[in-house]
């Protein structure tokens, strides 16, 4: 622990400093243990023109070009009547200066609504003139409020290179320099509201701030977005389930980001426009502009800052737009346990008879292959929230990873990218347009950012009743869980609080072993709270509502990564069919060793001996070996977890402790 200049102990990971010739600061940053680190790699370029030099691929000899239409709707505003179409405007703009108001300052900034590009006659400002007039208290700021994906896609392609319309009608961009999250970036304010609730110190994704460094960062980004011509405002909300709706405001500096949120949050009808008034919460993206490498916290030019008192979120020195999808997660993941609502990170969907389906899955895993399923409405691909009323979905869109995406694999992903998409970081052919999915020339992180409606199947309102089953995906490639296991409700927590796969790693020359990861709750990187509280939330209530987990394992079979072969897509397909059907419920189980997981003895469709994985090596003792090395694995990663007391005792953790595997 260090100490700051007034004698106040300050965090490892603050800048210690030292005095060189020029008078300045040198900055050294210490790193900090954090969570999971999946931060991608920055593109490897010295300038924008490089970048952008990535995204095209010259084309042959051009022959006749190919036409496809795009019809759209358009949608009428029609305002009520009882509020005028004027007075409806100013209370807008009110409410945008407001959100925009420097601390320092009296008021917020001039702002007009329109496209400076369209000025007709004077312009004329709905908020009165400030006293402590300043040059910048002179200009106007140009809000373009709610724009259509028609109007965003016109600013995109006018005035942000590297925007483009795609062969398929999406429009792909590019996200600069970051093309993946920042974990090691994110700040949490810890202050009296909240520090209590929040989950700090090893582990955690939360590295904390004081109020006064968000203050800085706050002002830094409203100056940037104050200077500029002209902004984008979204006011949209998240959550399906209409008691527990949240109103967000999004104020950023790009239409591409716009776009992103206009698809990825929930879009208000004209009328819920009317009414929206002051938003629960709102987000500065300023990420064009850095942060000062000279103020307290900072470890790069990028910081990511969340304030849960003021109700705020400030982006500074990153563009990745995923950045503003996952604060709001990481918002949701706190504000709704504390109404008693679980937050989850996963997939859902419902069957025809109304048998809800939670997916729970780290990368690889399968989790969006499984819970989109042409048989089943889907209700949402990656966040959601469980009440005492079912499940909603917390969002408006999906946002999935293109890498070597195709039609036969993914149909439903590959159909949804059309007029209205965000296609980031991808590569396509310089004369057609058309996208090389393949192509990680930029990135390996090429995402898609598209409504859920454009999914054919989605279940709209993206409400369910309570799950039926709740399925732990896990991608074992040390081959020696079983293809699916019944778990207890301990073991459930255990499992959940664990958040195992393994990732290959034969990419690297020369390993040949695959690697455990661990992401707690699914999710590490956005919980709030600490692990264990959630597990609680998910085990109350699957006993509350007669929900069952079950562990699936879509990795290896026969040997680990290497020498067994990877578990048939087909098998793992009919044994989800039999956990929606119910069939699994009624079959016989034995029980493994050391995992002591519950394994049925039978699956229509599928082997006998594929069910035990010991019975598919060849090698017995070699399985017992790497069976032990996993449990170790396992055993290793829960110390972080063992300590925690629940309501001031560790009964709750000690009994969730015995659920996991056994080695004597």
């Amino acid at each position: 622990m260090a100490f700051n200049g007034n004698g106040n102990e300050v965090p490892d990971f603050e800048f210690m400093s030292s005095v060189v010739p020029n008078g300045l600061s040198k900055i050294n940053t210490k790193s900090t243990e954090v969570c999971k680190d999946d931060t991608t790699p920055p593109v490897k370029v010295t300038n924008v023109e490089e970048l952008h030099a990535l995204q095209r691929k010259k084309a042959s000899a051009p022959t006749t070009p190919r036409t496809a239409t795009n019809p759209s709707t358009p949608r009428s505003m029609t305002p009520r009547s009882y509020v005028s179409e004027e007075e409806l405007h100013k209370q807008q703009m009110h409410s945008v200066s407001a959100s925009l108001a420097s601390l320092t300052r009296d008021q917020g900034p001039q702002v007009i609504k329109g496209d400076p590009a369209r000025k007709r006659g004077p312009l004329k400002s709905v908020v009165a003139p400030r006293l402590d007039i300043s040059d910048s208290a002179l200009k106007f700021t140009h809000v373009l409020y709610n724009l259509s994906p028609s109007e965003l896609y016109e600013q995109a392609i006018k005035f942000e290179k590297g925007s483009f319309i795609t062969s398929s009608g999406a429009l792909a961009t590019m996200s600069g320099a970051k093309t993946g999250r920042s974990p090691k970036d994110k700040r949490v304010v810890k202050e009296e509201t909240s520090q209590d609730d929040l989950w700090w110190g090893k582990g955690s994704p939360n590295i904390e701030m004081d109020e006064e460094t968000f203050l800085v960062n706050r002002e830094r980004a409203v100056d940037y977005l104050n200077s500029l011509e002209k902004v984008f405002v979204n006011d949209q909300f998240l959550n399906w389930d209409p008691e527990n709706r949240i109103k967000v405001r999004i104020i950023s500096a790009r239409a591409y980001h716009s776009l992103f949120m206009h698809n990825m949050c929930i879009r208000p009808t004209p009328e819920e426009l009317e009414d929206f008034g002051t938003p629960d919460f709102t987000i500065y993206n300023a990420g064009q502009f850095p942060c000062n490498r000279y103020t307290h916290y900072m470890s790069s030019s990028t910081s990511i800052d969340l304030n849960l008192k003021r109700k705020e979120m400030v982006i500074l020195g990153t563009q990745y737009a995923g950045e503003m999808k996952k604060g709001l997660f990481s918002l949701m993941h706190y504000l709704m346990p504390k109404r008693g609502i679980l937050s989850l990170h996963s997939g859902c969907n419902m069957g025809k008879a109304g048998d809800v389906a939670l997916f729970f899955g780290l990368s690889g895993t399968g989790k969006t292959t499984l819970s989109t399923d042409p048989n089943r409405q889907l209700i949402g691909d990656d966040e959601h929230c469980w009440s005492d009323t079912g499940v909603s979905n917390i969002e408006g869109g999906c946002y999935a990873k293109c890498i070597d995406l195709s039609a036969e694999k993914e149909p439903e992903i590959w159909n949804a990218i059309k007029f209205g998409t965000v296609l980031e970081n991808v590569v396509f052919e310089e004369h057609y347009r058309e996208v090389d999915y393949s192509d990680k020339s930029v990135t390996e992180n090429t995402r898609a950012a598209y409504p859920i409606e454009f999914i054919p199947n989605v279940r709209l309102p993206c409400v369910g009743p309570h799950p039926k089953n709740v399925i732990l995906l896990a991608c074992d490639a040390f081959g020696v869980l079983p293809p699916v296991s019944r778990l207890t409700h301990a073991q459930t927590m255990y499992h959940f609080i664990s958040g195992y796969t393994a990732l290959v790693a034969g990419t690297v020359e020369g390993v040949k072993e695959p690697t455990a990861t661990f992401s707690a709750c699914f999710g590490a990187a956005f919980i709030m709270m600490q692990p264990t509280k959630y597990a609680a939330m998910l085990a109350e209530k699957m006993e509350r509502y007669g929900a069952t987990a079950w562990l699936v394992n879509t990795g290896w079979t026969g040997g680990s990564y290497g020498v067994g072969s990877r578990m048939k897509l087909a098998y793992t397909r009919k044994i989800i069919n039999a956990i929606h059907d119910g069939s699994l419920l009624n079959a016989e189980y034995v029980e493994t060793p050391i995992f002591n997981l519950s394994v049925p003895t039978e699956v229509n469709g599928l082997p006998s001996e594929v069910l035990q994985p010991q019975n598919a090596w060849s090698d017995k003792k070699l399985y017992n070996e790497t069976l032990k090395k996993l449990a170790g694995l396992f055993q290793k990663n829960f110390e972080l977890y063992a300590d925690y007391k629940v309501g001031g005792d560790s009964k709750l953790t000690q009994k969730i402790l015995e659920a996991g595997p056994v080695l004597e």
